[in-house]
């Protein structure tokens, strides 16, 4: 399956309000629904109705604002919450069920078979309920799963011709991309339904295992912002739009990736977070560029070291020149924004100067903008010639 053929299901409002500290009030769910319906994710997955009274009231509340997107909710595999979940008037039921021998003991307590019959009849009462719901049914915990239980459960859901998707989780993050990609494979090809991927990110794979489940031929990956959730969390939304991006832009060109700085925002700001310095697109060291080998390149091509333009996501790069590893050439730069003309020697005798300082502590744009304003001062009065020799200069980190 083309890359480009698939959906994010954004779990922010369902797996994110799972995450240590958060917590979100209506009004609050309405404007991260909004930002993300503009970013342009095709389905939002909210919290059951059966967990709180709210927790079904934001739900009426979100679909009450007619966004474009596809409002889901998730639910555990009883009739009692498919009820509850169809008198919202969701557009979609996301059923679950644990698979594993730990959940099988410690959760619900039910063999295969009993997974099997109970699975069949919430299936078959929701459809016969409403027609037209999209349906999952996911497995829970899959990847420690014995995979004949996992492919007899999913075999008896799919030949009942009512749901449609199947659902696979890496519940506590410990799937590998290998394994990942041959599950979804098989499944695709075993029913020739659409697959969604759920993967934790316990030990790192998050995003590794979402692109593996798409080039496997999954159809729906979940994500929440900052890939907020249940102990580590899940996907990250930038984080798969980043890794998708740098395979083919063309793969995230229908979504307002400007949109991504102010969705990561509001959720750290409301669940109190820092954003990691080294987060996807919107961490503050993204696009900062430093060494002067790399500064000097990117000034030339900033694809020399940019897989991501920073310019599609609303933001800028930025080249650091206040430190003992700055490079002339970056330093020439700053001159020219600053409409200053000095020869080449010059800007060398001035790169010189700033390392010399900033290997004790690093200059700011100002100070560094203080020299390059006294030296064109004094380069008028007393230019430079250019063949006084500057080998005290002219070492590999300056480039």
């Amino acid at each position: 399956m083309p890359l480009h053929d698939f959906h994010i299901i954004e779990s922010t409002l369902r797996e994110g309000e799972q995450f240590s500290t958060a917590t979100f009030n209506t009004a609050q769910k309405i404007e991260i629904a909004t930002l993300l319906d503009q970013f342009g994710v095709e389905m939002l997955e909210m919290t059951s109705p059966c967990a709180s009274p709210r927790s079904e009231a934001d739900i009426r509340a979100v679909l009450a604002e007619n966004l474009n997107l596809r409002v889901l909710t998730h639910i555990r595999c009883t009739r009692e919450d498919a009820q509850r979940a169809l008198d919202t008037g969701v557009h979609g039921i996301d059923v679950v069920i644990g698979t594993s021998p730990q959940l099988m003991t410690h959760s619900h307590g039910k063999d295969i078979r009993q997974i099997i019959d109970l699975a069949e009849d919430v299936m078959t009462f929701i459809r016969s309920q409403n027609p037209d719901v999209i349906l999952r049914f996911s497995t829970e915990d899959s990847f420690r799963s014995n995979e004949a239980d996992l492919m007899r459960v999913y075999l008896a859901i799919a030949n009942l011709g009512l749901v449609n998707r199947l659902g696979i989780a890496d519940t506590v993050g410990v799937a590998m991309p290998s394994q990942v990609w041959r599950l979804v494979n098989q499944l695709v090809r075993m029913t020739g339904l659409d697959i969604e991927f759920h993967g934790h990110n316990d030990s790192g794979c998050a995003i590794a295992n979402a692109a593996a489940a798409l080039e496997a031929g999954a159809t729906h990956v979940d994500t929440t912002v900052l890939g907020i959730g249940e102990r580590n969390g899940i996907t990250p939304l930038g984080g798969l739009i980043a890794r998708l991006y740098t395979l083919n832009r063309e793969y995230v060109r229908r979504y307002n990736l400007a949109l991504l700085p102010q969705i990561d925002a509001l959720i750290a700001d409301i669940c109190q977070l820092e954003i990691p310095f080294n987060n996807y697109i919107t961490g503050t060291s993204a696009f900062i560029h430093k060494a002067g080998i790399h500064a000097k390149a990117v000034l030339a091509d900033p694809e020399t070291y940019e897989a991501l333009n920073p310019a599609d996501f609303g933001l800028a790069r930025e080249i650091a020149i206040g430190h003992h590893l700055t490079g002339w050439n970056t330093i020439r730069s700053r001159a020219q924004d600053l409409g200053l003309d000095l020869d080449d020697a010059t800007l060398r005798q001035i790169t010189a100067n700033i390392k010399s300082q900033a290997d004790d502590e690093a200059l700011n744009l100002a100070a560094i903008d203080d020299l390059l304003y006294q030296a064109s001062q004094d380069h008028v009065c007393n230019p430079i010639d250019s063949s006084i020799e500057t080998n005290n200069v002219e070492t590999s980190n300056v480039l």
